[in-house]
């Protein structure tokens, strides 16, 4: 468990990135949403809510490498010593999103049946699932749908995000590749689910993948904060009052300029 990870400065955009395939992605905008750049732009050195931390799940058969894609990206490792995950286990990574700090909580849950009522206990208030399979095991591609099953019954399927994940793409031949692309492809649209192809050996595709979940799980998160504050602005002070039908106060009584 690494809590302690340096803040991610690269520049994280919702932008579709060019190693994926418009008909992978769940939406191909080239910004964030008006109303979440102008809510960073308004509170970037104040308190901004709750979407400061986001969980994200991730699930699959035994041995497809999902702690494997984990490693490759918060610690920059391969370790070919593969041990199976006891129950569950988690990084934290942290990233500086449109100037506002924010970190993905990624559990990483065993694939074993005898473990699977323990890892199920950690996929409620997940922000975005990660369902792993092996490019080169077709029945593991066929197990995703159990998995991504299991992990919304503990969870809202319209506030989730979901992404399909293929790994050890270098074991596999292009020819090989493109038959189980086509297939992944075909899942990912039945379960809404937006679809990568990665190899945590090489590092292909794995950075340009957890910078994409975490820009559209803050972009989700605070447009669900927004959405949730109504006409109160984040960082404005309640008042509780009985007899005042205005509970909410601004220290800056200045409207936004940018939001709609």
């Amino acid at each position: 468990m690494n809590i302690l990870a340096p803040v991610r400065r690269d520049r994280v955009l919702v932008e579709l990135p060019q190693c994926l395939r418009k008909e992978a992605a769940l939406h191909v905008l080239k910004d964030f949403h008006p109303r979440v750049t102008c809510a960073c732009q308004e509170h970037r050195t104040g308190t901004v809510g709750r979407f400061k931390i986001s969980k994200v799940i991730v699930v699959g058969d035994l041995s497809v490498g999902k702690t494997c894609l984990i490693n490759r990206f918060c610690k920059d490792t391969f370790d070919k010593n593969y041990k199976a995950t006891i129950g569950v286990d988690f990084e934290m990574e942290r990233f500086e999103v449109l100037g506002i700090p924010f970190s993905l909580q990624l559990w990483d849950t065993a694939g074993q049946e005898r473990f699977k009522c323990i890892a199920s206990t950690y996929y409620r208030g997940a922000q975005a699932i990660i369902i792993v399979f092996n490019l080169n095991d077709v029945a593991s591609l066929e197990h995703t749908k159990q998995w991504l099953a299991d992990a919304l019954r503990e969870n809202d399927p319209s506030s989730v995000l979901l992404f399909l994940v293929g790994s050890k793409k270098d074991l596999s031949t292009p020819a090989q590749y493109v038959l189980m692309e086509r297939d992944a492809l075909k899942v990912a649209q039945e379960m809404k689910a937006e679809y990568w192809a990665v190899s945590s050996l090489t590092g292909e595709n794995v950075r340009e993948f957890f910078f994409r979940v975490a820009a559209l799980t803050f972009e989700a998160n605070v447009l669900d904060e927004l959405e949730k504050s109504g006409s109160r602005r984040i960082g404005d002070v309640v008042r509780i009052s009985s007899d005042d039908n205005n509970l909410y106060l601004t220290a800056n009584k200045k409207k936004p300029t940018c939001c709609p």
